[in-house]
């Protein structure tokens, strides 16, 4: 893999459940790539781990292994010397023992925004079910972020449910021309298995129908069996609900959407 072309329009590729591969501006940026094998998986990771090189920002939403993917963020700190590597800062010390380098560790947290040269990073706390705060710290384990690069401006949602006030802290910064959400739901079952859940594919529709992005894409459904969900409802359900305000695809893996 090699460095985006800097007149290339800016692309995403959907690298499941919330994995996505943003070319942007000359750079490219690796966000919530699980690229682990697991005996759990329904869907082998798109991408070899060891073949993911030329890569100028990974980016990791929250410590869960399908988000930051540890095992595969040691390969890519060796692989990728220069790149920086962007998370909540609750979790630095478990980053830096995956031997990034203490000056490639860019820890954000709520309200907090990062200029990497061409890329631009703003965090925005997440309720994954809840919306936690460390009060010794004031740091949140769950981060949303959304992304500047190339004129283009992604909203990646990591695991959220929808939270008061969260609209306005993603919409003071600008239109949004792409949103990947998580649509998984949440339920009894799922977290007295200790599954934390998500926003449903409704209540994803409705953030979207009410930020209105030029495109959104659906993601959380595809990874796990025990904790999915049909996209194609989510699609029918915007489709009903907010025909022709905006875009939604439910795009194939490695499949390429130019924003």
């Amino acid at each position: 893999m090699t460095n985006a072309d800097s007149k290339a329009p800016v692309t995403v590729q959907w690298l499941g459940q919330m994995g996505l591969l943003i070319r942007a501006g000359g750079k490219v940026i690796c966000v919530d790539y699980f690229a682990s094998p697991d005996p759990q998986r329904a869907v082998p990771p798109p991408v070899a781990r060891e073949t993911l090189t030329g890569v100028d920002v990974f980016a990791g939403t929250h410590d869960h292994m399908d988000h930051i993917d540890h095992e595969s963020w040691k390969i890519w700190a060796a692989n990728n010397p220069s790149a920086k590597f962007v998370f909540p800062r609750a979790h630095k010390a478990a980053v830096l023992a995956d031997g990034v380098a203490e000056e490639n560790a860019v820890g954000l947290n709520d309200g907090e925004s990062i200029d990497l040269g061409g890329v631009t990073i703003h965090a925005v706390a997440a309720a994954h079910e809840f919306l936690e705060m460390d009060e010794s710290t004031g740091l949140y384990p769950h981060l949303q972020y959304i992304i500047e690069a190339g004129g283009a401006r992604i909203y990646h949602a990591g695991d959220t449910v929808r939270y008061e006030g969260m609209l306005g802290r993603i919409t003071s910064r600008g239109p949004i021309d792409l949103m990947l959400v998580p649509i998984n739901g949440r339920d009894a079952v799922r977290l007295r298995q200790d599954l934390i859940g998500n926003m449903t594919y409704q209540e994803a529709a409705d953030l979207a129908g009410d930020i209105c992005p030029k495109l959104v894409i659906p993601g959380h459904w595809d990874m796990f069996a025990f904790n999915s969900e049909d996209p194609a409802k989510f699609k029918d359900y915007i489709e009903v609900k907010y025909g022709g305000k905006f875009g939604c695809v439910v795009p194939a893996v490695l499949e390429e959407i130019t924003v």
